[in-house]
Formats: structure tokens, C-alpha cells, sequence
């Protein structure tokens, strides 16, 4: 088998896995039309790669190495190229002293975010919990102004799936 097979063979692999890592991110956020286009895409590529694999399978175990070696760099480049676009909304729960709330308070609100504020207590101490609701692509942005005010904070980032109340659920 020629090295442009195994060449084809790498680089349709990381565009379908590329893709899938992609549309599966797009899906679970609500983009389901452009995960159904990422999808056809997928397996019209999927079709081609594999195709060039089985053929003469047996004489040519190489091609398997060159389609798993696409699968791996696939999969890798697609979690870099998700966290780029960094799609979706988190929820951000704070503790923090109770004594640096209205610092934090103030200083989200210069950077127009809102959070809810709930009193609470550890063994130790009263404490305040901030929920804090952002597009994933502010999440660093909200640590670091946090931390710059109370460095014991501790933070707890979860996917948020949100929905407004005029706006019918897709």
C-alpha cells in the first residue's frame, strides 16, 4: 500500500473525530441543527476512511495504525478547538467571607455580572455563597476577580443549562 492511503487514512480520521468531538459539545449545549449537520458531514467521512481501512485489511495492518493515530490527534484537536469557542453557560458557586461580600458584590457588578448571595456557615465561621451564572468564555475572568479579593474562596464550576422564561425551550 502507497503512503498517500495511510495519509488519507490519517487525516480523514481527524476530521471525523474532530467533528464528532464538536458536534457532541454543540448538542449537549442546544445547537441541535448544527449537530445534525456536523453529523452528516461525520459520516460521509466516516464512509470514505473506513472504506480505504478494510480493503486488504489483512495484508496491510499499517492503515489501522494510521486510522487510530487519526482517531487519538482527532479527539485531541477537537477538545482544544471546544474549548476555543468555550460554548455554553456555567454556574459559579463561590464561598467566601462574609466580610469580603459586598467587595466581590461591587466589583461584578462593574463588569455588569449578577450573582445571588446566600448566608451560610462552616464549622468555623459565617460564610456567603455567590451564585454566579456566566458564558463559559467568562469563567477565568470571574476566578481571577474573586481570588484577587478573597484568595480562600472556593469555587465550584458546573454546566448551566439556561432558559428564558420568553423564550420557548429548543
Amino acid at each position: 500500500m502507497n503512503i498517500l492511503t495511510y495519509i488519507l487514512i490519517f487525516i480523514f480520521k481527524i476530521i471525523e473525530n474532530t467533528l464528532s468531538t464538536l458536534r457532541i459539545i454543540l448538542v449537549s449545549n442546544g445547537k441541535k441543527i448544527l449537530g445534525a449537520i456536523l453529523q452528516g458531514i461525520v459520516s460521509i467521512v466516516w464512509v470514505i476512511s473506513t472504506s480505504l481501512v478494510v480493503i486488504n485489511i489483512q495484508k496491510d495492518p499499517l492503515k489501522i495504525i494510521s486510522f487510530t493515530l487519526g482517531a487519538l490527534i482527532g479527539s485531541y484537536i477537537g477538545s482544544i478547538i471546544e474549548e476555543k469557542l468555550a460554548l455554553g453557560t456555567n454556574i459559579i458557586t463561590t464561598i467566601i467571607n462574609k466580610n469580603l461580600t459586598e467587595k466581590i458584590i461591587y466589583a461584578l457588578k462593574k463588569q455588569k455580572h449578577e450573582a445571588i448571595i446566600l448566608n451560610g456557615k462552616n464549622i468555623y465561621e459565617q460564610k456567603n455563597i455567590l451564585l454566579i451564572i456566566v458564558k463559559r468564555k467568562q469563567n477565568q475572568n470571574i476566578i481571577k476577580l474573586i481570588k484577587n479579593i478573597d484568595k480562600s474562596a472556593k469555587i465550584i464550576i458546573e454546566n448551566a443549562i439556561t432558559h428564558e422564561v420568553n423564550k420557548p425551550y429548543q
